[in-house]
């Protein structure tokens, strides 16, 4: 993704149009089209319903020898705790009002379309679109912050990258700044014991969210599965980084060494927004929405053996230790390199822009029942005004892109009224997920039938300048996490939720949407760069069924009839994948 990639294929300007007036986000008019694009599906149903209940019938035998298994944590008397108020005399303060200063360069032509979504003013925005500096970012807020850090991730891996940020944070809590972590317990059921020792410093707390009761043991794990399978499948996939209240971070990244390009195996494409001004204070409210919900347990209140005594200041001087060690590893001088590029410029440095910004965050229950239509997803709901006032164009970056029917039908709407819709996803060799493959599959012709562009981006990505942005340590494999959309050169979306029914009926997401016509060409010439042909597959319809995939190699363009580069056991998972009903869970 870096800027001096090749870009043989660059996203096509359309001609002039008069201007029209452009609505207020918020405000724009309801379109069924752009219901049909968002909808994905009209509700997440249970397959196999009837079977799970026979299930459960069976397990009553058996139940209370596996109950000490699954214990519910202590759920009563739960402290809730709010975000600090923004001060006036840290490095962040003063980082987040340099940000905010007016400056020709950070805004729009005075010329270009505006309606402030927020009252209050604009926004500071920086991409990141770096994987070494989205990793800079988190880890030079963390060590500028003097009041506060609260941080809400999906993944929190215990890897090089992972252990570094919770060494800056255990570092924070040292220096008597309050840190509040909030993870997805998909992840840490893992780290149980180090996250219960990591609590008991008294200024850091960890709390997690929809947690799994049974902490070990697979008994316990089998007894969830089936008593709780429904629940369990709701997990918290949100991204947020703040510091001081003052800057935030949001987007699509986790924490891990395949988010910030330190894996040696295969690294993610992805954005982050690195926020400053009003929006911090929203992405702080829904933080604390999460953090004070009945779904968010502190780690505490589960059964089991306490830590022995020592075991924090062990904990503490391990990671110092184990820092000191990796110091020198190319990777971390990487880092630190990243770190002296930011500078003092935490908040955003000089391509940012000022824009109105909206933050877009789901309930942190978002319940299963239906409204007016709409899904229940607050994001989807946020994105409909823009999709509905579409005229001209409209960018989908999606790792995981399962339109279903109604949103495909949705897509070849919008090509119908003369608006260019192109999506970039992730092709059967790139995605590391493959089952999520046959949701976006079963759907491509009719896509090209309707007149919808696809890109796919490949697998192999080295050799190139989009490479550089992706991986740090040489590895050559790659694939798309990055969750954008950009629409009529104009709005931009960025971050966590993917366009399939899982962001949209199970999980929860968040993102932003900005009006910035100078920050809508940013995302357009990444976009640009990753669909290009030496990144990325153009998928063509050839004779009517047959799909046949465009690329170039070394300068040389290639046609392929089959899925490029994806091994055929990879295929033929697929094409047995595709026979069960599982798309609503994708």
């Amino acid at each position: 993704m870096g800027a001096d990639a090749p870009a043989q294929q660059p996203v096509p300007r359309l001609p002039p149009r008069a201007r029209r007036r452009v609505p207020r986000l918020g405000h724009c008019p309801r379109d069924d089209r752009a219901l049909n694009v968002i909808r994905l599906q009209d509700a997440v149903r249970v397959h196999h319903g009837l079977r799970r209940r026979h299930a459960r019938l069976a397990l009553l035998a058996v139940l209370p020898l596996l109950a000490h298994c699954a214990t519910a944590p202590r759920l009563g008397g739960i402290e809730t705790s709010h975000a600090l108020p923004p001060g006036t005399d840290s490095p962040l303060d003063a980082a987040a009002e340099r940000a905010l200063r007016v400056d020709t360069a950070a805004r729009d032509d005075a010329s270009a379309p505006r309606a402030p979504a927020d009252p209050r003013g604009l926004s500071a925005v920086t991409l990141i679109e770096s994987n070494a500096l989205a990793y800079a970012y988190r880890a030079s807020t963390a060590q500028q912050a003097v009041r506060s850090l609260d941080v809400q991730y999906y993944i929190w891996h215990a890897d090089l990258t992972g252990r570094l940020l919770a060494t800056e944070l255990l570092r924070a809590a040292e220096r008597g700044v309050r840190v509040r972590i909030l993870v997805d317990d998909i992840d840490g059921r893992a780290k149980h014991d180090l996250f219960l020792v990591a609590d008991q410093h008294p200024n850091l707390e960890v709390r997690l969210f929809n947690p799994f009761y049974s902490r070990s043991g697979i008994l316990g794990k089998v007894t969830e599965a089936v008593l709780r399978g429904t629940r369990l499948n709701r997990r918290m996939h949100n991204k947020a980084w703040i510091a001081d209240n003052r800057v935030a971070i949001v987007g699509g990244r986790n924490i891990g060494d395949e988010y910030f390009g330190a894996s040696r195996h295969s690294n993610f494409a992805d954005l982050d927004v690195l926020l400053a001004g009003p929006v911090v204070a929203d992405v702080s409210r829904s933080f604390d929405e999460y953090w004070n919900s009945p779904n968010a347990v502190p780690v505490s209140r589960f059964e089991g053996r306490p830590p022995p005594p020592g075991a924090l200041e062990r904990l503490i001087a391990d990671a110092e230790a184990w820092r000191e060690r990796k110091a020198e590893s190319p990777y971390v001088e990487t880092l630190e390199e990243a770190q002296r590029q930011i500078g003092a410029d935490v908040a955003g440095d000089a391509s940012r822009v000022l824009a109105a910004v909206r933050l877009l965050a789901d309930d942190p229950k978002k319940p299963d029942e239906r409204g007016d239509g709409l899904p229940t997803s607050t994001v989807l709901r946020g994105l409909a005004p823009a999709i509905a006032a579409a005229r001209d164009e409209i960018l989908i970056v999606s790792p995981y892109f399962v339109p279903r029917s109604s949103g495909a039908q949705g897509l070849v709407d919008m090509v119908e009224s003369g608006v260019r819709v192109a999506v970039l996803t992730n092709s059967l060799a790139a995605t590391d997920v493959a089952a999520v493959h046959t949701g976006y599959a079963r759907h491509r012709r009719d896509l090209l039938r309707g007149g919808v562009e696809l890109y796919e981006m490949k697998q192999q990505v080295d050799g190139t300048g989009g490479h550089s942005q992706i991986s740090v340590t040489g590895s050559s494999q790659a694939s798309l996490h990055t969750k954008a959309m950009v629409i009529d050169r104009h709005w931009v979306y960025v971050g966590s939720m993917n366009l399939d029914p899982r962001s949209a009926n199970i999980n929860t997401e968040m993102g932003v949407l900005l009006e910035s016509g100078r920050f809508a060409e940013q995302l357009r010439a990444n976009f640009g760069r990753i669909a290009a042909p030496d990144l990325s597959y153009r998928v063509e319809l050839e004779g009517g069924e047959g799909l046949v995939w465009y690329d170039q190699v070394d300068g040389e363009a290639r046609r392929l009839e089959r899925e490029p580069d994806a091994s055929a056991g990879r295929r033929f998972t697929v094409t047995v994948l595709r026979l069960f009903p599982i798309e609503s869970q994708l």
